[in-house]
């Protein structure tokens, strides 16, 4: 490995203060991705279902399509983190990147397709696309940030959050906002474009981590019983958020009667609560890993109380509320990042103490069953 790349424990101590140049790099590559693909993955949730019902879609087929993303992630982040060694972690971000910015981009373009089962097709056809662009590139930054912070791994997630918060936070709004100005296409063209620019970016800037292909394999791993747990709750938590995805958008329109450009900032309540709480509960992680149990118990009971108030649920007899909905999301998005943060390195702690080689084979093998968890819910 060539020496400007060899990050090792010894190189970033959890007593360091100070970032080495290779981190800042990386540093600067996964945010860049972190903000650009949330962006592109969630500005379809004021507008989309709607459009789609114009075009003869069911709810349930919206569903569907939604869906079909997270089969293909799921699929593609399985074989991305067993072969990353080989592929390379830096070209596997990078070509993820372009693949998702033009996939982005031909959905601004559906429009123009057929009503009925060829917009449907066109629709599984592209976003499946898309999904194997964003698994790549996913897959080989969660890699590329343990290898860069060996034991800081649960800080420098948390701080990333932040972008794909902010990700969250903007996709919606200027989705909604862009479509209620200019149409369907431009959204998706604005920000497919947008993705497109990150990619000289990151081929300039993203650090080559070179490494020998490992002895291990994900049966190896999803055996372990700590990694079944962890698993578990990755899945829950989607499975939560991807259920808000093609359901929430139309829930408010028609309980509170906004508008499609206000729909988006019902969405900032989660996702400001989501990303400004992660670098201080990464931080937590980090200092006090034992206390990750507490929190991950704490943040999957506040995520399913949470759920139950959304509604509100019929026992509590309770009229639905804006101001309601917006709290409770604000609440979900803490509780979220209570239980999300601290997986990761659980999960790493895992596999080390059962015998895993350190280095960017096993950190694929994790990074992609991290993944592929967070696609099947």
């Amino acid at each position: 490995m060539p020496e400007n790349t060899d990050i090792t424990p010894e190189n970033n101590t959890s007593g360091s203060r100070k970032l080495s140049r290779n981190q800042v790099l990386t540093l600067i590559s996964t945010a860049s991705l972190n903000l650009s693909s949330m962006i592109c993955y969630s500005i379809l949730g004021p507008f989309f279902p709607q459009e789609a019902v114009k075009k003869g879609v069911s709810n349930t087929m919206v569903g569907f399509i939604f869906g079909c993303f997270a089969l293909f992630n799921f699929l593609s982040s399985l074989i991305f983190g067993k072969y990353i060694v080989q592929i390379g972690a830096k070209f596997m971000f990078v070509a993820g990147l372009a693949l998702s910015g033009v996939a982005t981009v031909l959905f601004g373009l559906l429009d123009k397709a057929p009503d009925g089962t060829v917009f449907i097709v066109m629709c599984f056809l592209v976003r499946s696309v898309d999904a194997v662009g964003f698994g790549a590139s996913i897959t080989a930054s969660f890699s590329i940030l343990a290898k860069a912070f060996p034991n800081n791994i649960a800080t420098a997630m948390g701080c990333l959050e932040i972008f794909t918060g902010l990700g969250l936070v903007l996709g919606p709004p200027i989705g909604g906002i862009l479509y209620q100005t200019f149409g369907y296409e431009i959204p998706f063209i604005a920000i497919g474009c947008f993705v497109l620019l990150m990619i000289p970016l990151n081929i300039f800037v993203l650090p080559e981590y070179d490494s020998l292909p490992g002895k291990d394999s994900f049966w190896t791993l999803v055996k372990l019983p700590k990694i079944m747990l962890m698993s578990f709750i990755i899945f829950s938590l989607s499975a939560c958020l991807g259920f808000l995805d093609p359901t929430m958008s139309l829930f408010v329109i028609e309980t509170f009667q906004l508008k499609v450009g206000y729909v988006g900032l019902v969405f900032l309540g989660l996702a400001l609560s989501y990303s400004l709480s992660s670098p201080l509960l990464g931080l937590i992680s980090d200092k006090l890993p034992e206390l990750r149990k507490w929190l991950l118990i704490f943040g999957s009971l506040g995520t399913a109380m949470c759920f139950f108030m959304l509604g509100p649920a019929p026992i509590f007899h309770i009229e639905s509320k804006l101001w309601l909905f917006i709290l409770v999301l604000v609440l979900d998005g803490f509780c979220i990042g209570l239980c999300g943060i601290p997986v990761y390195p659980e999960m790493l702690s895992a596999a080390y103490e059962n015998g895993f080689e350190e280095g960017l084979s096993t950190l694929g093998l994790i990074s992609g069953l991290f993944s592929a968890m967070w696609s099947t819910g």
